[in-house]
């Protein structure tokens, strides 16, 4: 067995594995949030109860009480949502490793953006997440956190920093998965080391006969919303690196703050309608995703060769050859792959034409082919094959 099998059956175990505890983390957060927004009052509640709310699902019925702080007795088999969101995190952290740190000078570095050697970007990477949950950590339980509108101002301000940073010292595919990263490790951390811990305490204080301390509860609550809102926004961070027009792009750092405002907009659009509440009051936020996410597609909107010179096929045949048949040939000279990615070869005019949509995509609107760009690719040698692509269509 070849370590590059072994390596992609790991990439794609972990792969999988993500995807699912990502879906029942994400699962799970959107149902909670939407039962606290649906609890109403009712005659006949129980003492402390907040709220409550009736449900159908697979032709039961469900009858749901919230209480303020917590009941005065637990049962044993009270139910924790945590391994959801413990799981994911560790999931995707062995898939950034398998990824992203095994394979450093291919998907992590880019010499054109910074030079680094592997053991430097790696280190750079796990300080800016342990960095940024505590940079976060301290933002909410300062006076800061009082105050939601600036905290969350704060907390846009602390991501769209990451993403200036990532976006000048990794390659376009690094940086954007690593504000994915950077995200997604602050809400498992929420979950880690606040909301979870703040629930035990408060139900210590009921097993000792105890009065709950209630900022636990509205620290948890804080977090828990946090971690709403930046739910589609990181999730689009997670399958960037399929969107060269999002890591190729000179300013994907700007994109990034697109996308958080188009995914949290679209986020309070579902929690207002949740709740209930009158569309007059939350109708701005959907427009609002709208306006974003035309000006991202205005950003990344393609460059135009029909006006350029004719480029002879030899010339683009020798591009080729220089900087795609490394890996994209019958026999890959790249170390690490024992045949051509995706099974597409590149080393014939006739091959260069069937994947000429795939190439203007990957190495001419963006750069994010070659990987690494590890043959120095020049901007003039991508201008010169976007030409011939265009002259040939």
């Amino acid at each position: 067995m070849t370590l590059a099998f072994a390596m992609d059956w790991l990439n794609l175990l972990f792969r999988w594995a993500h995807l699912i505890v990502g879906i029942g983390w994400i699962g799970t957060s959107f149902y909670f949030i939407a039962l606290d927004l649906s609890l109403r009052k009712r005659e006949g509640m129980k003492e402390g109860v907040f709220g409550t709310a009736w449900e159908v699902h697979g032709g039961g019925f469900y009858h749901v009480e919230k209480f303020t702080v917590a009941p005065k007795e637990l049962p044993d088999d009270l139910i924790w949502y945590k391994w959801e969101a413990y799981l994911t995190w560790v999931t995707g952290f062995a898939l950034l490793i398998v990824q992203y740190y095994f394979n450093a000078t291919a998907y992590l570095i880019d010499p054109n953006v910074l030079k680094l050697v592997p053991s430097e970007a790696i280190l750079i990477s796990v300080a800016s997440l342990v960095g940024g949950w505590l940079i976060y950590d301290r933002l909410c339980k300062s006076p800061i956190g009082r105050n939601t509108p600036l905290l969350a101002l704060c907390v846009f301000v602390l991501i769209m920093a990451a993403a200036y940073m990532f976006t000048h010292v990794f390659s376009g595919r690094g940086a954007l998965i690593h504000v994915g990263a950077f995200i997604g490790t602050i809400m498992a951390v929420n979950v880690f080391g606040v909301i979870i811990p703040n629930q035990k305490k408060i139900a210590a204080s009921l097993m000792a006969g105890e009065a709950p301390d209630p900022a636990l509860g509205a620290m948890g609550k804080q977090r828990s919303v946090h971690n709403n809102y930046l739910t589609l926004p990181v999730l689009l961070m997670m399958v960037s690196n399929h969107y060269p027009m999002l890591t190729g792009h000179p300013h994907s750092w700007l994109l990034v703050a697109l996308v958080l405002i188009a995914g949290a907009m679209m986020r309070h659009f579902l929690n207002r309608h949740d709740a209930g509440d009158d569309l007059g009051k939350f109708w701005w936020s959907l427009p609002a995703a709208a306006i974003a996410i035309v000006i991202a597609m205005v950003m990344t909107a393609p460059r135009d060769f029909s006006g350029s010179e004719k480029v002879a096929d030899n010339t683009v045949l020798q591009i080729a050859q220089k900087h795609c048949a490394v890996c994209h040939a019958a026999n890959p000279q790249y170390e690490g792959f024992d045949e051509p990615p995706k099974e597409i070869e590149l080393d014939s005019l006739e091959n260069l034409h069937r994947y000429a949509d795939q190439i203007m995509q990957q190495a001419v609107q963006s750069d994010a082919m070659p990987l690494g760009n590890e043959t120095g690719m020049t901007e003039e040698e991508r201008a010169t094959l976007g030409a011939w692509i265009s002259q040939s269509k």
